[in-house]
């Protein structure tokens, strides 16, 4: 086992923070510093061009500015044309749907239900300087906001962005959520902090807004995470009894590889003396849904970040459910049109034979990357979990905040097609609407007992006054940029 993590994010010459773009899709790998971004390719700029280039052709014909154009269903038809016209045909889109936004409307087809299950902001009472958060061991809010600014790339609603701690808060992950996208109903995570009360945003706060947006909607909008670490024995038993019966967690959320204080380099799920007093504790709460991240290599050393040791914990408990965060893929920019894609594919080979029904994978920053980057990996990837856990058991989350409103998401997701050629070689799900409906949502409802069919009230446009928080800040405005790392 390497003690370095390679695949880690690292500052590196080159890279820089923040990018504005009018385009309504990403042109480039923007970074939640969760892996290192990669220089933008020659398809994704050909991509950018093409879709700039509409604009400027239908524009004028449909009396509206170029930003205009692209700011609604137009632009998006026409970004999904150029990706279609560079990468090969991805998206079920037609031409005239950039013409006519009637037309993409008509052919988007009637709505679904979409349940996002990882959301993400940052606490307002989370502070530690870049200093204290290397000597902690957390993450610093200065880099958290360079997350966002380097999304601006990916989403063109972010450009308003103020380019302040306020474009992470609550309040706007609310409004770019529920009333920037199509989204029903989401799960509120967190990245980790030295200890669970010490994450950006500790369990009690992402409770404390689960109630307060379900009390102002009178319906079930918003689910919240519990923490869950390893590091102090009973006190961290404790702590998970008091989540379950005081705060009402709905899931725990595990960083198996984050390296949190105690443990210098990680710890596996598949650990008898380590994880298992937790996976007990989760059963005995009646709290049995695992959240844990997986892919997308945290802390020192990768190899704590691989799935390979759910294989174990979820056999030996089987009544808990465990969701596969970024379906634990290695790498966003490895690409592949073999149909190899790093860690997953592994993964997906070493489950397969044993048919696991307690497994989930999540698709948090994985589709959103791949699908822009490279769609050939995305359809392997989907074809790959499809094929060996089932379309019954993969679940949809977009990691917004960082990303803006994951609306550009829903649009990718909702037009996506796996291409003729991989299911005729490779025998994957051609991806029916049916198969949609259970990713963006069905499995997750399933998963957190969530009835579908509830009346879900909308946000109110005054939900800041009505929710009367403590350390609520006045004049909130929209946003619409992307916040990540870019490099070159």
């Amino acid at each position: 086992m390497s003690d370095r993590n390679r695949y880690g994010f690292r500052v590196r010459p080159g890279m820089r923070q923040g990018l504005c773009s009018a385009v309504p899709i990403p042109t480039r790998l923007v970074s939640n510093e969760e892996f290192p971004p990669i220089p933008q390719t020659p398809a994704q700029r050909q991509v950018e061009d093409r879709i700039l280039a509409e604009a400027a052709r239908q524009a004028p014909r449909l009396g509206l500015s170029r930003r205009q154009f692209l700011s609604r269903g137009t632009g998006m038809a026409a970004s999904l044309l150029a990706m279609n016209s560079v990468f090969g045909r991805f998206f079920d889109v037609l031409p005239v749907e950039a013409a006519d936004p009637v037309a993409f409307q008509e052919r988007s087809g009637s709505p679904f239900f979409i349940f996002d299950v990882q959301l993400h902001y940052v606490s307002a009472g989370y502070d530690p300087t870049n200093a204290e958060a290397s000597r902690k061991g957390a993450v610093s809010k200065q880099a958290l906001l360079g997350l966002r600014r380097r999304s601006r790339r990916l989403n063109p609603k972010l450009e308003p962005d103020r380019g302040t701690l306020a474009d992470l808060s609550w309040e706007n992950m609310v409004k770019e959520v529920f009333l920037d996208s199509e989204t029903s109903i989401g799960l509120i995570s967190t990245p980790p902090g030295p200890y669970p009360q010490e994450a950006v945003v500790p369990p009690k706060e992402m409770t404390h807004i689960r109630d307060e947006i379900n009390r102002v909607t009178q319906s079930r909008r918003m689910l919240a995470h519990g923490l869950v670490s390893p590091q102090l024995g009973q006190a961290d038993l404790d702590f998970m009894d008091q989540q379950a019966a005081t705060l009402k967690v709905d899931a725990w959320k595990a960083y198996t590889g984050a390296a949190a204080k105690g443990f210098d380099h990680g710890w596996f799920l598949d650990d008898e003396k380590i994880a298992y007093p937790m996976l007990e504790k989760a059963r005995k709460t009646g709290v049995r849904r695992f959240c844990v991240h997986k892919g997308l290599p945290l802390g020192p050393v990768a190899d704590y970040n691989h799935p390979r040791d759910l294989i174990k914990a979820a056999r030996d408990f089987p009544d808990i459910d465990f969701l596969v965060y970024h379906a634990g893929l290695l790498n966003v920019s490895a690409g592949t049109q073999a149909g190899d894609v790093p860690w997953t594919t592994e993964f997906c080979q070493m489950v397969k034979p044993a048919g696991f029904k307690n497994i989930y994978m999540e698709l948090g920053s994985t589709f959103g990357q791949l699908v822009t980057t490279n769609p050939t990996t995305c359809a392997h990837l989907l074809g790959q979990i499809i094929a060996a856990f089932g379309a019954d058991h993969v679940l949809w989350g977009t990691d917004s905040i960082w990303y803006g409103t994951p609306q550009w998401q829903i649009e990718a997701f909702r037009r996506f097609e796996m291409p003729a050629a991989l299911v005729e070689k490779f025998h994957y799900a051609p991806l029916t609407r049916g198969e949609k409906e259970q990713i963006f949502g069905l499995n997750a409802a399933r998963v957190f007992g969530i009835d579908v069919t509830a009346k879900r009230n909308e946000i109110p446009k005054d939900y800041l006054s009505r929710m009367k928080m403590a350390y609520l800040e006045e004049g909130v405005a929209p946003s619409h940029r992307w916040y990540g790392w870019v490099t070159g």
